[in-house]
């Protein structure tokens, strides 16, 4: 019996040959996870100070308005440019501009008087930084890793930012609580300049697909062919209704305070990702399941109910079980979705999808933050949780019932899918 039980765990353990086997994914697995980590510090001490000079509902959530019309602008932008450009140059841009960016928050913290709007400029300049940048890191991928592999490579790159973004805040909260701010935008320089450090040692991609040159009518080309295809567009939908309204971070600082327990605040940041690391690393059942639209829409509905959960209870340890519930739902759609755009989208216009896809799942949560501070300022810090994942619920369930292709997706028949696997074969790089 004890040996039909390990192996059902080895069976759903996730696989992490890839990062032995493959020189480039693992450099952009830990130079990620590096950068990742400061990143998650940050976020955690710039809406904290903004709370700390504002004690503001509305001027926190405005930092989601602050960063929402550079990544729609720079997003799209970016994926034309990943289509056209060097992939690795623009990764390797986009750090280096990112380590610039907590330059500047780290000197504007040790100011007698720290600027507020300096705060706001910086988040919109870091909103349009990853817009440009996201892409290619999605784009490249599916060029360096071979088709059949490349659902093990979604859930290792799912497992950098739940590494991160566990480790990230936890640290940021206790960092920002014993040594304030400016220590934790510190910690951000200092790992984006590890990260460059390891970037450097990125071998040469492989092309493969033919560039296309940056314009117009090339965005215009990639968002058509999203269009015309549902089982794209599902992935999109679903995930930036769930986000929008049932992504609670904004008010994550006065929830802590609300259960009494201001300390928890970075653990309030983690718990989602804790599930969504325990998915990750019992992902190898993922391999197995191929109706890929109904686990994001089923996924998409455990997000939802158990974030209005999480609003209706007032002891911290049952909060955090909530959220890691919710986060575990997320992380099952992130798998899929992340999927169905790798094993599906011709190489050629990977760059202009993956802009949409960084769309689809940062505008979300931004306008989601947006959405809950307007929304606690109304209703009050219980009504804007508990609102908000109900919403989630409606609107999922709305979307889905008018995307039929996307409910019956399945990667074994999908025509796409097929269509890819017989192009790009099983070579290590595309």
């Amino acid at each position: 019996m004890w040996t039909k039980i390990r192996a059902q765990l080895a069976a759903s353990a996730i696989d992490i040959s890839l990062l032995r086997n493959n020189k480039n994914l693992a450099i952009l697995f830990y130079s990620g996870l590096i950068s990742r980590l400061g990143s998650m510090i940050t976020y955690v001490a710039l809406p904290f100070q903004v709370k700390e000079l504002t004690n503001s509902y509305l001027a926190v959530g405005l930092m989601g308005a602050a960063e929402l019309i550079p990544l729609i602008i720079f997003g799209l932008y970016g994926g034309v440019l990943a289509d056209a450009l060097d992939r690795k140059k623009l990764i390797f841009i986009g750090e280096a501009s990112a380590l610039f960016l907590s330059v500047v928050l780290l000197i504007n913290s040790q100011l007698a008087n720290p600027q507020l709007w300096l705060l706001y400029l910086v988040a919109a300049a870091f909103s349009a930084v990853n817009g440009i940048t996201s892409p290619s890191y999605n784009a490249v991928i599916p060029q360096i890793v071979a088709h059949d592999d490349l659902p093990k490579a979604s859930a290792l790159m799912g497992l950098r930012w739940q590494v991160a973004v566990i480790t990230g805040p936890a640290a940021g909260g206790f960092i920002i609580s014993y040594w304030g701010v400016g220590t934790g935008y510190l910690f951000d320089v200092i790992t984006y300049c590890i990260s460059l450090l390891l970037l450097f040692q990125l071998g040469t991609l492989a092309r493969g697909a033919k560039r296309t040159p940056p314009s117009v009518s090339a965005l215009v080309d990639g968002m058509r062919y999203a269009v015309k295809r549902q089982d794209l567009m599902g992935t999109y939908l679903i995930d930036l209704a769930a986000m929008f309204f049932a992504m609670p971070t904004a008010l994550f600082p006065f929830w802590a305070e609300s259960l009494g327990a201001p300390s928890a605040l970075g653990l309030l940041y983690s718990a989602g990702t804790v599930g969504a690391l325990l998915v990750t690393l019992t992902s190898g059942w993922t391999l197995r399941i191929h109706n890929h639209g109904k686990a994001i829409i089923y996924s998409a509905l455990a997000w939802g109910l158990a974030i209005a959960l999480a609003g209706l209870i007032d002891s911290v340890p049952w909060v955090l079980l909530c959220l890691m519930v919710a986060g575990g739902a997320d992380h099952v759609s992130v798998i899929f979705r992340s999927t169905i755009w790798n094993q599906t989208i011709p190489q050629e216009l990977r760059g202009r999808l993956a802009g949409i896809e960084v769309l689809s799942y940062t505008v979300g949560p931004i306008g989601g933050q947006l959405r809950a501070g307007g929304m606690a300022a109304i209703t009050g810090l219980r009504g804007a949780i508990v609102g908000g994942g109900l919403l989630c619920v409606v609107a999922v369930g709305v979307t889905s019932a008018f995307l039929p292709k996307f409910r019956k997706y399945d990667s074994r028949t999908d025509e796409y899918a097929l269509h890819e696997r017989k192009v790009r074969g099983n070579s290590d790089e595309a």
